[in-house]
């Protein structure tokens, strides 16, 4: 399940709030061991994939770095590869 949840700091473009929305989503469902809650446990659920969305979105905006930014696309290609046990070069 938390292998969905991709790194998002120093992208080019910047990472958007349904990238946050949905590794919080992620997060939410592996901690609390459900993928979709009961009606009991739903408003619980989603107010903490809201405040889970906050943090990350808040820590997101704090963090600074001189690596330059890292390229969607090229990321992608590069964990398509390790998946399938091919070589990246650089």
């Amino acid at each position: 399940m938390c292998r969905s949840i991709k790194p998002l700091f120093n992208f080019d473009p910047p990472v958007t709030e349904a990238e946050i929305r949905a590794a919080a989503l992620q997060f939410v469902r592996k901690i609390s061991g459900s993928t979709k809650p009961s009606k009991a446990n739903e408003a619980a659920f989603l107010a903490a994939v809201e405040d889970v969305a906050g943090v990350s979105r808040r820590l997101l905006g704090e963090l600074s770095t001189v690596a330059p930014k890292k390229n969607r696309e090229e990321e992608a290609a590069k964990a398509r590869a390790r998946r399938e046990g091919i070589t990246v070069s650089r």
